[in-house]
């Protein structure tokens, strides 16, 4: 989506969607709401990514300012993941979304999560 049709002025619904597009990016985000969390522990509360595909959506947050790395100097190292408060700011805008998807979910797809 462009504004205007220029190209060089993609609008925001687009720039939102790449933020949060993708499988496991919106599930990353309600991990990371919680607060720091180790990329073992990601994993775990994640059932079925592989660590792979984990690691570049990480990155690929990372890159757009939504998630922070902390890598701690230690032995073995450690490394946590965050939300840094444009990645806070996007959980609070996902959460009508949630709420939606919980009110609505019999209509949808008649199960449970």
């Amino acid at each position: 989506m462009t504004a205007s049709g220029d190209s060089d002025h993609v609008c925001g619904m687009s720039l939102a969607i790449d933020a949060v597009g993708g499988k496991w990016k919106l599930h990353l985000m309600w991990v990371l709401v919680e607060g720091p969390v180790r990329f073992g522990e990601i994993r775990r509360k994640l059932d079925g990514v592989s660590e792979k595909v984990l690691s570049e959506n990480l990155r690929q947050m990372e890159t757009s300012g939504i998630v922070h790395r902390e890598l701690y100097p230690e032995i073995p190292p450690r490394v946590e993941y965050s939300l840094t408060a444009l990645g806070k700011e996007l959980s609070v805008a996902l959460e009508p979304l949630e709420r939606w998807g919980d009110k609505n979910r019999t209509e949808l797809f008649g199960r449970n999560c």
